[in-house]
């Protein structure tokens, strides 16, 4: 579709979306530096399952790639489980005429979670079970030194979220992790992205999207409480959900209860004054520090004014 210039609506559009195309590029290089998740010849596994977000993770770093000053490779992998319905030109078309390397693995593990779960039972579990395990053998076939899979900002809020009210723990889903296996690192690039910015990115990409629901699971009906939830947070109190999502990397263990994050059994006087120590009585300040926040090109709200990002070192 071609924009008419001469539109102002149009023009505006054209100047949202290319802040919306530096922005992502932005957070994601920002990402994969806070966390050193790729480093010079690293071969870059990109899990694509045909939905918005690693579609966009793959673009993404494919730009990176070609704007970095260290040298890694990507190469592309679906696996088609043969869910009824799939499109298994979709992907191979799709990647051909980008010109990525890519692999297609074909894996009937869908005949086996049908057989496997009741009819009507959730098989999402036991779906990730075996795709986990597939993929981390093809990541050692192709020599992949680290697993890109395309979890974004919202994702990582929910997971800490089902924790807490499901779990009873504080836990999240990091941004960079060995895997359960000891073998592989396991990197998630948009860990700085809302997804919402993802939506209005494929949108404006027009990714040939593969529908997530060829299985006929049912939804995780907790993790769709959680992200309407965190959705209701961003439209009536703005800030709230990137607060929480800040706090996720300024954790204080000795104003928690886990013994194993922090020695209560040999805490001892020093005579030393600590700042973070305890006030009994006084009230608690909640001036927290700005938090990691999504800004425009030109606005330094995000938090790391000053810093250089993966995508700033780049080639002459």
């Amino acid at each position: 579709m071609q924009t008419d210039i001469s539109n102002p609506r149009s023009t505006k559009q054209r100047v949202d979306d290319n802040k919306l195309g530096k922005r992502l590029i932005r957070e994601t290089g920002r990402a994969i530096k806070d966390f050193n998740m790729i480093e010079d010849g690293d071969k870059v596994m990109v899990c694509l399952s045909g939905g918005k977000d690693s579609y966009s993770l793959l673009d993404i770093l494919l730009t990176l790639k070609s704007r970095a000053p260290i040298n890694f490779d990507i190469i592309a992998v679906n696996l088609d489980q043969k869910q009824p319905g799939f499109p298994a030109d979709t992907l191979p078309n799709y990647l051909s005429g980008l010109g990525v390397p890519f692999h297609i693995e074909t894996r009937d593990t869908y005949s086996i979670v049908t057989r496997v779960i009741p009819e009507g039972k959730t098989m999402c579990s036991l779906c990730s079970r075996l795709r986990r395990g597939i993929l981390y053998r093809v990541a050692s076939e192709l020599g992949a030194t680290k697993i890109a899979l395309g979890h974004h900002r919202d994702d990582i809020l929910g997971t800490f979220f089902l924790n807490l009210f499901y779990g009873g723990r504080m836990k999240a889903m990091p941004p960079k992790l060995m895997s359960d296996n000891g073998q592989h690192i396991v990197i998630r690039p948009l860990a700085y992205v809302p997804e919402k910015d993802l939506i209005a990115y494929a949108a404006l990409k027009q990714f040939p999207i593969i529908p997530c629901n060829l299985c006929g699971s049912q939804e995780n009906l907790k993790r769709k409480e959680v992200s309407r939830m965190i959705a209701e947070w961003d439209k009536k109190f703005p800030g709230r959900s990137w607060n929480v999502f800040g706090a996720l990397s300024r954790v204080v263990p000795s104003h928690l209860m886990d013994s194993k994050l922090f020695d209560f059994m040999g805490l001892h006087t020093t005579g030393v004054a600590d700042a973070n120590g305890d006030r009994a009585f006084d009230g608690e300040s909640f001036e927290s520090p700005a938090p990691i926040e999504v800004g425009d090109e030109e606005d330094e709200s995000d938090g790391v004014k000053g810093e250089e990002s993966f995508t700033s070192l780049t080639r002459p």
